[in-house]
């Protein structure tokens, strides 16, 4: 099954100077169990993309499709589709700083409507599951660059996502760190058939996906 389609995507911004085109018909199908790396140039629109599959911007053109049905950042049901249907890590982590781990990872869920106690015990298991039963009650200041990543996957993951989308997830980390934050994407893609799309700089890392693109003058190149 198609979770998400995206037909012919055209986005352009106007600076002071000039009107830059950073997608020209940029068209991508993502199915169930889908694990897909995009690289590309520094400024060539790759995070543009994500946030438009991640219904946080519209593009000027084109259409988007989840799970057969047309959809926008403005749809109606947009904020419900972020919270429960789509998951998002990004390089810089986004954690709440006044948050410990469990909160953090809880955060969504709470915001669902689910009681503190159901979040919780979702977070902790989450948070076991990468690794990090040891530092559920830590706060970020306490936690190493690493384990933050792994506390945002947590987080992306808490309320069951069918597609998580992930911009330079590893992007601020050592090598050491990278590797881990990909096997761990790697075994839940491999033993739970959750579907990601990775945003990457690193060649290395994109060859681990079952497909890649590049993102080449505004379109979807597959590699």
């Amino acid at each position: 099954m198609h979770i998400l389609e995206a037909r012919s995507l055209v986005k352009t911004y106007q600076d002071s100077l000039q009107k830059i085109e950073v997608l020209k018909g940029a068209s991508i199908t993502i199915d169930e169990a889908a694990l897909i790396s995009i690289t590309g140039k520094s400024g060539s629109g790759k995070s543009t993309l994500l946030h438009i599959l991640g219904l946080l911007d519209s593009p000027d053109k084109g259409e988007l499709l989840y799970l057969g049905a047309p959809v926008s950042s403005s749809s109606k049901n947009a904020p419900q589709l972020r919270n429960k249907e789509l998951g998002f890590v990004f390089q810089f982590h986004y954690l709440i700083d006044d948050l410990s781990a469990e909160e953090n990872v809880a955060l969504p869920l709470m915001i669902d409507g689910q009681s503190k106690a159901m979040s919780l015990s979702r977070a902790r298991e989450l948070l076991k599951s990468f690794g990090l039963e040891d530092r559920q009650k830590h706060y970020l200041n306490q936690l190493s660059g690493g384990e933050q990543q792994r506390v945002s996957l947590a987080r992306a993951l808490a309320n069951h996502p069918r597609l998580v989308l992930a911009d330079e997830p590893t992007g601020n980390l050592d090598p050491e760190n990278s590797q881990e934050i990909w096997q761990t994407i790697l075994k839940l893609n491999r033993e739970q058939g959750q579907a990601f799309v990775i945003i990457t700089h690193d060649k290395d890392s994109a060859g681990l996906a079952k497909s890649s693109y590049s993102l080449q003058n505004g379109v979807l190149v597959p590699q």
